[in-house]
């Protein structure tokens, strides 16, 4: 089932420790967890993010893709025949990492293909493409082809394993 966010779900999700075992050494309760603007920021700031999908097999997949964090969702573009492409078209369950060990966001949920953007979005999007990648984008395209989209079910990071390390979820019941 796809979540669905409205603009007054703009509050931070909920935060809590995920589930270790005691010998890694995770402080108890909420001490030293990361707030959700940490991890926004970066999602921002990042230019490459390693998008993971299952093939049909049942196999692993990685592939770097340009994308961009906008009003709580990741938006990214790419041909649907791809190997990821296709991934996604059978199953649309996907991890996406950002590309620091140090500083690390994970995201998951699933993606959704939306098959011509919203204009407004699109230019937005556009902005953001062309400032971050340097490389002129033109907001038609998406509004006639559109994008791949990501509104995250649960996210972890850290920047500092195991006592920072921090999971959100979107959606309280996961």
């Amino acid at each position: 089932m796809q979540r669905q966010t409205t603009q007054e779900e703009s509050s931070d999700p909920q935060q809590s420790r995920p589930q270790l075992p005691a010998e890694y050494g995770m402080p108890e309760g909420g001490e030293g967890m990361l707030p959700w603007a940490w991890a926004v920021e970066r999602l921002d700031k990042a230019r490459n993010y390693w998008v993971c999908t299952v093939q049909p097999n049942g196999k692993p997949h990685a592939v770097p893709v340009w994308a961009a964090w906008l009003d709580g969702t990741l938006y990214f573009d790419g041909h649907p025949r791809t190997r990821w492409g296709r991934n996604l078209a059978a199953n649309p369950a996907i991890s996406v990492h950002l590309e620091s060990g140090d500083e690390v966001v994970i995201l998951e949920g699933e993606v959704e293909d939306i098959p011509h953007l919203d204009r407004e979005v699109a230019e937005r999007l556009a902005k953001l493409y062309s400032s971050k990648y340097d490389s002129p984008t033109n907001p038609d395209d998406w509004v006639e082809r559109g994008l791949y989209v990501l509104r995250p079910q649960k996210a972890f990071a850290w920047s500092e394993f195991p006592t920072t390390l921090t999971r959100w979820r979107f959606d309280p019941a996961l």
